[in-house]
């Protein structure tokens, strides 16, 4: 008897903690990870803005320098955890960590490829001590268009129909409902397009494998013929401006909440206003 409740396996565990730790080391050899790090350069800032302290912070998925450092600079002791560790080793939809664990927890990268993105929000909010917070960023829906283009080319000149090369993308809209369903307070969620260029569709490649971000699917993808390839570098040359290159685009989803407290600050309750916006417009009018 199947539970109609069990989250869909969309990705292979092992592939992604395969594509994770290859991504690493290739990162290491190239320069690093930079949407990585772009993504944790975002979070600081918005970081700086909260003005309380933190004692205790998980940070999941990547971790740049740049990140670890700031989180230093405050006085915050740091757990890394993910597929790959280095701390912890664990998936974001199977923490081990006990409820009211740590007071700031920090996704980087990783939560568009888990099975039970909700079950994640849940266990995060979860691990989080009252009026905790959590922040997190990932890749969204309308990402790599360019990269999905060449590949259904690719698919189209082999004629063996078309096959998922890239897994689905959460908007930013779905992203939210799924702050509020994990039962975050003030949750919050919205967007940031980065637009980088590259002078060949192998770049981009190269830019994705740094990150671990290949495909990951539990249903795999047979491997991309002679023929395909060929119509696939054709398609992302096709797409470049006059100086040669080829802009993609990187839809970045951002959000935070925080666990609730009894000292946050609530919206009022429907109907418990003293003044009427009515007789506020009709006084004003009178003058």
């Amino acid at each position: 008897m199947s539970d109609d409740t069990a989250p869909r396996i969309l990705f292979s565990y092992p592939r992604r903690r395969l594509a994770m730790a290859r991504g690493l080391q290739l990162a290491a050899r190239h320069g690093g990870a930079f949407l990585a790090e772009h993504m944790a350069d975002e979070i600081v800032e918005r970081l700086g803005w909260v003005n309380r302290s933190f004692a205790d912070a998980l940070v999941i998925g990547h971790a740049p320098a740049m990140l670890l450092a700031a989180l230093d600079a405050r006085g915050v002791k740091v757990t890394l955890a993910g597929p790959i560790g280095p701390h912890v080793m664990c998936d974001e939809d199977a923490l081990p960590f006990e409820p009211a664990s740590f007071d700031l927890v920090i996704a980087i990268g990783t939560l568009d490829s888990v099975n039970d993105l909700p079950g994640a929000l849940i266990q995060i909010n979860r691990s989080l001590r009252p009026d905790g917070l959590m922040m997190a960023a990932l890749i969204g829906a309308g990402s790599v268009p360019r990269l999905k283009a060449a590949m259904l080319a690719a698919d189209e000149a082999t004629g063996r129909g078309v096959t998922a090369h890239i897994h689905p993308q959460i908007d930013v809209r779905a992203a939210g409902d799924l702050l509020q369903r994990a039962r975050f307070a003030m949750p919050v969620a919205d967007s940031d397009t980065l637009i980088v260029r590259y002078s060949a569709l192998p770049a981009l490649l190269r830019d994705l494998r740094c990150h671990g971000w290949t495909n990951v699917l539990a249903t795999g993808a047979p491997p991309v013929s002679r023929t395909g390839l060929i119509a696939a570098l054709q398609a992302f040359a096709e797409a470049a401006e006059p100086d040669g290159k080829t802009p993609e685009r990187f839809e970045i989803v951002y959000l935070s909440g925080w666990a609730p407290s009894p000292d946050q600050p609530k919206p009022a309750r429907r109907g418990s206003a003293t003044t009427s916006l009515a007789g506020v417009l009709d006084k004003s009018a009178r003058r």
